[in-house]
């Protein structure tokens, strides 16, 4: 099995989606048998609690929001969708990965927001993220999905607290089984092995966009920004493969 994990996008209105349109060609080329996006793939900072009452909060809207994770998705989808279409014309089999996405903190705030506020609850929610209708199966946000024997979550909490794994190597520490995150910015990959000698990957892989984050300054947003691709996935183990925005743009665009 191979699989393909897109991680964080943080898309906000105003974004280029050429790069999600490029990963999309590169899944078309490759044709990975599942696709996981790994959450926060809308950004949603009309919900943003971190920039209430700050300047650069001013004119950020929900409905703009919804928009710009609509049309990202259709960026990104888009190359399968056409590939399908001159596929039934010309009466060849389709191609149709599997695809899910768990649900990143950034979505989870439309869910906050209505907790806070009761009046939000039947005006908005997770749904007008479009996500299922365009064929995902969605994870709840700290939901665990496992395929082929690798775990996915958009982070996986360590003690009582609840706090995300703090690195690769803590997460492999606590949750002692090929696992994969998003979340944290940049690439972190731990090793470890069972008892039989079977190879144990985690890995944190959190960026997967183009903008850099203010709070991060000029040094840290320094940091990998690219998909992953698992080849040979089986009970676990697999062949780790990254491959860089930039790489994709050159090539796919």
């Amino acid at each position: 099995m191979k699989h393909l994990v897109i991680p964080d996008c943080q898309i906000r209105t105003g974004d280029d989606l050429k790069f999600l349109t490029a990963i999309g060609n590169y899944i078309v080329e490759k044709k990975p048998d599942v696709i996981i996006n790994i959450g926060d793939f809308a950004d949603m900072p009309s919900l943003s609690s971190y920039d209430v009452g700050k300047k650069s909060f001013e004119g950020r809207r929900y409905t703009s929001d919804i928009q710009a994770v609509h049309g990202a998705m259709e960026a990104l989808l888009g190359p399968l969708k056409d590939y399908n279409k001159k596929m039934r014309r010309t009466r060849h089999a389709q191609y149709l990965p599997r695809l899910v996405l768990t649900l990143g903190n950034h979505e989870n705030r439309i869910d906050r927001a209505i907790n806070n506020d009761a009046k939000l609850e039947g005006l908005i929610s997770i749904r007008d993220l479009g996500y299922e209708s365009a064929g995902w199966t969605v994870i709840p946000f700290l939901g665990v999905v496992v395929i082929n024997g690798v775990a996915y979550s958009h982070y996986f909490v360590t003690g009582v607290a609840g706090r995300p794994a703090s690195s690769a190597s803590a997460q492999l520490n606590k949750k002692h089984q090929s696992c994969i995150a998003g979340h944290q910015q940049g690439l972190q990959i731990a090793t470890g092995n069972h008892a039989d000698g079977r190879m144990i990957t985690s890995i944190i892989a959190g960026s997967c966009y183009e903008h850099d984050e203010d709070y991060l300054g000029p040094q840290g947003n320094r940091h990998w920004r690219g998909i992953l691709v698992l080849h040979e996935v089986k009970d676990g183990e697999f062949d780790l493969m990254p491959v860089s925005l930039e790489f994709l743009k050159r090539k796919y665009l």
